[in-house]
């Protein structure tokens, strides 16, 4: 039989019990010198000790040739489209007769050619109500701090207005009450406050009407369908073709919609009588901008010449909320 074993010869030892102690040569003492603190900190860092410097330069020359042309630096224009809008002087007399909210015919009557003012189709709606209104029944506690003012409202709708197709008269306050109360809408800002009420006197009323009232209560010089402040009749006149139906240049839905009428006549109630253009190109429109007949300078412009919107090519996205970002 062959024997199973290594291939590699063996080595035989003269003395099984005394190992081999190899002696190691001594290494040659070597001259250790002291690092300075920049030599030690590129020995912990490495590549990045000298590139950490570098892009701190570079750095600091986008943001003074940045400063020096006057151009935006990367991630702020975001921020500055995404500001909340801001406002328009604030009145504190909210009393008087004169409408609040619709401009004087422009010249040459362009209402007629501006297709984003017209009235999408949709839903039925009342052509005509009697040009009186119900107090639809219901009550809320108070809703923001009112440090300045709390606002007493009723909810009301014409008679012969029907609101069973959007849900009925509850359903209409139900959305106002919510709106109102909502941290985004006017109450974000401690000096007002709101409350609702049923009984007695209002400092104004809340009303759904329907288009020929509507043409009463806040004019017809401009041949679109409005919604107003009328203080002669303490009337926050909300158009019920809009509420049904929209507005062709608000792109957002229906809902948002009907919020941003009525914070935006709400917003006259209170004192915010002027209207307001597009402040920043792209950015979210202002809640007193006229959003109903464009989210476009341009477009209002051609409405109001002489007024308080400029013909300068900026354009809005829709936004409901005085304060977006509440």
């Amino acid at each position: 039989m062959g024997s199973r074993g290594s291939h590699q010869p063996l080595r035989a030892q003269w003395d099984p019990t005394q190992r081999e102690v190899k002696q190691r040569s001594r290494r040659p003492e070597r001259d250790i010198r002291k690092q300075s603190k920049l030599g030690k900190f590129a020995s912990a860092y490495g590549w990045r000790a000298y590139a950490v410097p570098i892009l701190i330069v570079v750095t600091a020359l986008v943001v003074f040739d940045a400063v020096r042309t006057g151009e935006p630096i990367a991630g702020t224009a975001a921020q500055s489209t995404d500001a909340d809008p801001g406002f328009g002087a604030l009145s504190s007399d909210t009393s008087g007769t004169g409408i609040i909210g619709v401009p004087p015919q422009a010249d040459g009557n362009f209402a007629s050619s501006i297709s984003s003012g017209e009235l999408p189709d949709g839903g039925p709606f009342a052509v005509q109500g009697a040009g009186t209104w119900h107090t639809v029944a219901g009550t809320t506690e108070q809703v923001g701090q009112g440090t300045e003012r709390v606002f007493t409202y009723t909810i009301e709708v014409e008679d012969g207005v029907d609101t069973v197709g959007f849900g009925g008269d509850e359903s209409f306050g139900r959305l106002v009450d919510q709106t109102l109360a909502n941290p985004k809408s006017w109450t974000n800002d401690p000096r007002f406050a709101f409350r609702r009420i049923d009984q007695g006197d209002p400092d104004f009323r809340i009303s759904l009407t329907s288009q020929m009232s509507i043409r009463q209560a806040c004019g017809y010089d401009i041949q679109l369908e409005v919604s107003c402040y009328n203080p002669g009749i303490e009337r926050v006149v909300l158009n019920e073709p809009r509420w049904v139906r929209g507005a062709i240049s608000f792109q957002g839905d229906i809902g948002s919609y009907r919020q941003y009428q009525i914070n935006h006549e709400v917003g006259h109630a209170i004192g915010y009588q002027q209207h307001q253009p597009c402040e920043t190109d792209g950015g979210l429109a202002p809640v007193m901008m006229q959003q109903t007949f464009g989210t476009s300078n341009d477009d209002i412009a051609r409405l109001d010449p002489a007024g308080v919107v400029p013909m300068d090519g900026k354009t809005c996205r829709f936004n409901p909320w005085p304060y977006p970002r509440g």
